[in-house]
């Protein structure tokens, strides 16, 4: 393939792409497919590579069912439909590590040098001491909010890139924001298993292949305005 059909691919992927409202509950995803929207998840970057995030697969009606009173970007109710939670093939939450977790000198993050990153004792102290300062100097992350934000900036880099993926094998996706924080996080913990001092819901996100055609056509501000070139 040459590099404008490469080009031609990509844009035409991300024209495709758009925020899908309702699926088509008859179709699903296959297990092979959707293991490679997993994998570029999983190969996605994070900074320091620390990887502080977790997706939560949800394929169990009733459990989705949970969700769904204070799930309103997911539940139809803004337009009658049935809505993603109850359409999609496959959904998903993305967690994001707490500040028990992600501060420099947590075991988590010694655990992920050591055994992950598979580096040598030496290396992992001078790994942490920058981490360290790159969270308390440069950055100023230190509350657990801060931390949890931060962490929610790396699975976005994920969610971008499965979403991405998933356009150009002509999957829909749609990533939801709208959610009651405190709800979910209750939900979670009863009836997922999920320690709300771990982790902390950052976004959510449904795919499938749509039910009909997107009711607008993809609207974005020009070129000029979107990017500003430095001379």
């Amino acid at each position: 393939m040459s590099h404008s059909d490469v080009q031609s691919q990509i844009l035409e992927a991300f024209n495709f792409r758009h925020a899908t409202k309702v699926f088509d509950p008859e179709r699903k995803i296959s297990e092979s497919t959707f293991n490679t929207l997993l994998e570029t998840a999983r190969l996605s970057p994070s900074s320091f590579g620390m990887e502080p995030w977790q997706l939560l697969v949800v394929q169990n009606p009733e459990k989705r069912e949970l969700l769904r009173e204070f799930t309103w970007g997911a539940n139809g109710a803004t337009n009658g439909s049935e809505g993603q939670l109850r359409t999609a093939s496959h959904y998903g939450i993305f967690l994001v590590h707490t500040g028990m977790t992600m501060t420099h000198h947590s075991d988590y993050i010694q655990n992920h040098l050591k055994n992950v990153k598979q580096l040598p004792d030496e290396v992992v102290d001078a790994y942490g001491g920058f981490y360290q300062k790159f969270q308390e100097h440069d950055f100023h992350i230190e509350g657990d909010r801060q931390i949890s934000d931060w962490a929610a900036r790396q699975a976005y880099i994920a969610l971008g890139n499965m979403m991405t993926v998933a356009a150009m094998m002509g999957i829909d996706s749609c990533p939801i924001e709208g959610f009651e924080m405190d709800k979910t996080i209750a939900v979670l913990e009863e009836h997922f298993g999920v320690d709300p001092k771990r982790y902390q819901p950052a976004v959510q996100i449904a795919f499938g292949y749509r039910a009909g055609e997107p009711p607008h056509p993809k609207t974005r501000r020009s070129m000029d305005e979107v990017v500003r070139w430095v001379p």
